[in-house]
């Protein structure tokens, strides 16, 4: 993870003072990280599966919008049909080769029948959406929140610097990160990554006046949640990273069903932690060596595609951090 912040860092060095668009380095990042610490594959090999696992995401979403007409299915495969059967070919054989390469470390001996070899590929493929996508877009708002509010973008670096100097930060001592932890939850708040969750009813609920029969498929709406003047009070729109000053428990008086970024109960996000340390980490290293401000280029757009994310990216104007000016 640190030798990918790394690479992404030396090759800011050559943007000082220019313009970058954060949320393409930060897909190059979580991709990159993702891939070392999942396959032990580089950039270009886990890039190539994402590129792949996304265009079948937006088929599949395409297809939810087309007329199909009964019966022709059996004899005549739509173009679209074709082409997702050869991603999901190609996927599958970009997952064996990589496990391949992983055989010494007995990734595939140890399965002894506990997962078949396609429900360890499924599994593969979620890691690699939920790991780059949602990665990318969380780091990229909470960049763009301090670019705006740079009072914040200060702060933070003081606690880096207090904790770390310029030193690499340390995976064991990020968890004192008090104020970067108010600031990603902040931000995890207003621009959720995943702004539907969906569950299935097991058994008939009563959710107050209304009875949910079993099997039913329930969409909740975590930005509706996370935006709720009711819950979170008047300024719920605003970004105030003090309202976590006290920790979630405080901020939600108590409901924790209404802070969602990774959901919740025995299905929520099982690379929470690893998505935290992640940007933890990443933050730390970029205060530590840039000043970013918000570019006038940059158009407002947040969009929902496999996630909550910029349609047209973050453009930040980077500058090297100088303590003196401190």
């Amino acid at each position: 993870m640190i030798a990918s912040l790394e690479i992404m860092l030396e090759r800011w060095r050559h943007h000082h003072g220019k313009e970058i668009d954060i949320f393409s380095e930060f897909k190059i990042l979580t991709s990159e990280v993702i891939s070392r610490t999942s396959f032990g594959s580089g950039y270009l090999e886990g890039q190539h599966v994402f590129d792949m696992l996304t265009r079948m995401t937006h088929i599949i979403s395409e297809n939810n919008y087309r007329v199909r007409v009964p019966g022709i299915g059996k004899f005549v495969k739509a173009s679209y049909d074709i082409e997702f059967e050869n991603l999901e070919a190609k996927i599958r054989e970009s997952f064996k080769n990589m496990m391949k390469k992983r055989e010494k470390d007995s990734i595939l001996g140890e399965l002894d029948g506990k997962i078949s070899l396609d429900d360890l590929i499924d599994q593969c493929k979620n890691f690699y959406l939920a790991g780059q996508e949602t990665s990318a877009s969380a780091l990229t708002w909470i960049v763009f929140l301090l670019s705006v509010h740079t009072d914040w973008q200060d702060k933070a670096r003081k606690e880096v610097l207090e904790l770390f100097g310029q030193q690499i930060p340390s995976q064991d001592r990020i968890a004192k990160l008090r104020i970067m932890g108010m600031l990603i939850n902040e931000s995890l708040r207003l621009y959720t990554p995943n702004a539907i969750l969906m569950r299935r009813v097991e058994r008939e609920t009563r959710l107050g006046k209304i009875t949910v029969p079993a099997n039913t498929e329930v969409y909740i709406s975590t930005l509706a949640v996370h935006q709720n003047p009711e819950i979170w009070g008047e300024d719920a729109l605003l970004f105030k990273p003090d309202r976590f000053a006290d920790g979630v428990v405080k901020a939600t008086n108590s409901n924790i069903a209404a802070f969602l970024p990774f959901g919740l109960g025995p299905r929520n996000c099982a690379g929470m932690n690893f998505a935290i340390t992640e940007t933890k980490l990443a933050l730390s290293m970029i205060l530590q060596h840039y000043r970013f401000t918000l570019s006038p280029t940059y158009a407002h757009c947040p969009t929902e595609v496999l996630t909550m994310c910029p349609q047209h990216g973050v453009q930040v104007i980077l500058q090297p951090y100088e303590p003196n000016l401190l």
